[in-house]
């Protein structure tokens, strides 16, 4: 069977950034999503279409095509008050935050006195990545998963 729109497939992957460092990793616990439903990056999604259970690639996507480019808009000075409850802040901590778009992740880039930097972009922003992909399964998704639009079971999404 092969991977295609409505399948679910379980992966074992590791990502790695341009510089080679692994970002993220499967790790013997094989990540299972539905097929043509954008559970993942489309430049892996795009890679995986057509493979079967046995393949091994891997796949160097662009930025454009997997977190998207670096939005400068998306970064911003906010004054530090705005983090209320929080004893110390330092650059790297990240933070849930309210904004036009529903909730988004941001990190703290910068902090000059009262004034704080804060980066909404996805942390892979603006870098190319490689997935070493290895593909575990193939099946077809259940009635469920197509009405939910993600796998369920080992690997994939839970409902608690």
């Amino acid at each position: 069977m092969k991977i295609q729109k409505d399948k679910v497939a379980q992966i074992e992957y590791t990502l790695t950034n341009a510089s080679g460092e692994v970002m993220d990793k499967s790790d013997g616990q094989p990540l299972a999503y539905l097929h043509g439903h954008h559970n993942l990056i489309n430049g892996l999604e795009a890679e995986l279409e057509g493979k079967a259970a046995g393949d091994k690639f891997t796949v160097t996507v662009p930025a454009a095509d997997a977190y998207g480019e670096v939005e400068d808009f998306m970064i911003q000075q906010v004054p530090s008050d705005l983090f209320q409850g929080v004893d110390k802040l330092e650059v790297g901590m990240r933070f849930e935050a309210q904004s036009d778009q529903g909730m988004q992740s941001v990190e703290i880039t910068a902090i000059e006195g009262d004034m704080v930097t804060v980066d909404a972009n996805h942390p892979l922003a603006g870098q190319d990545l490689t997935f070493e992909v290895d593909v575990i399964s193939v099946r077809d998704a259940t009635e469920e998963e197509l009405d939910h639009g993600h796998a369920h079971g080992v690997g994939g999404h839970h409902h608690h």
